[in-house]
């Protein structure tokens, strides 16, 4: 790739006029030695998985192997349908697929790592409810992903995408990273806002933990998947509105890296500390 930060992405985009999306496709297209629309046709592929799984979330038993989880994302759209969700409209929407995306994950279904299985649910959360609120056809969507690659590469190799290694702050705060960014784009933002949208979402993930119960990306993955489709969209507005990242998004990629490298072993998907280890993560592990 001819960027390695994200201030150099907005700066390539600025001077070969294009955005994110359309710059990364050529250089995945440069970097695997297949054409564009060899490219462009594989992520559209991935984008017909990611919306099934939406599908497949909201309609079908997603109940899981281990019984933890599953049909939280019915039970939130039987809430929307009768007008009782807090949040209400698109951002319920976005929770609710974000869940559902997740649930089928968990329930051994077919789903798009974005960045990993565990917060494979973001993505497609925020990408299918925009795109039913907003009317986009699906090759703007497939642009969209494109830049959501473009920043998880940066984010990938300046710090850390998976819970293993940085906590859940690299594994669900890259999601919603990639999801805002991406998302300011899809509305027409420029790769600036765009860039503030993700540096702005990543410090508000900073220190998470990663503390599945059971080591199984059930318990808390599925909800933190929802909440992280709901900052996505918080991130996306307030870039969008002109709220700037003071700390420079790039800057925070390093500390989330800083963060991540100082925290505890058993607070990096061990199973070993937090939430695994309460009273109650305890039974739930003897049980399974």
């Amino acid at each position: 790739m001819n960027f390695s930060t994200l201030e150099e992405l907005a700066a390539l985009c600025r001077e070969q006029n294009k955005t994110i999306g359309e710059l990364m496709v050529e250089e995945q297209a440069r970097e695997s030695g297949r054409s564009t629309e060899q490219e462009f046709a594989t992520m559209a592929d991935y984008y017909e998985v990611m919306k099934e799984a939406v599908r497949r979330g909201l309609n079908e038993d997603t109940t899981s192997p281990s019984g933890l989880t599953g049909l939280d994302a019915q039970r939130v759209m039987t809430m929307a349908s009768k007008q009782e969700l807090s949040l209400g409209g698109p951002a319920g929407e976005a929770l609710a697929y974000a869940l559902s995306v997740s649930e089928v994950n968990a329930s051994m279904g077919r789903i798009v790592a974005t960045p990993t299985a565990g917060s494979c649910g973001v993505i497609p959360g925020v990408f299918v409810s925009s795109q039913q609120r907003f009317g986009w056809t699906d090759e703007h969507m497939v642009y969209g992903l494109f830049a959501a690659g473009a920043i998880g590469y940066v984010i990938a190799n300046n710090s850390f995408i998976s819970g293993a290694e940085g906590g859940c702050q690299a594994e669900i705060g890259s999601a919603i990273g990639m999801a805002a960014g991406a998302l300011v784009e899809l509305r027409g933002g420029s790769p600036e806002q765009a860039v503030h949208a993700v540096g702005l979402a990543l410090k508000n993930t900073l220190g998470l933990i990663c503390d599945p119960v059971g080591g199984l990306v059930e318990v808390p993955c599925i909800v933190r998947n929802g909440f992280g489709a709901v900052t996505a969209l918080a991130a996306a507005d307030m870039a969008m509105a002109g709220v700037r990242s003071v700390i420079p998004s790039d800057e925070v990629i390093q500390v989330m890296m800083e963060v991540g490298s100082s925290m505890p072993e058993k607070h990096r998907e061990t199973a070993k500390g937090g939430l695994a280890q309460t009273p109650t993560g305890r039974k739930i592990m003897q049980g399974l």
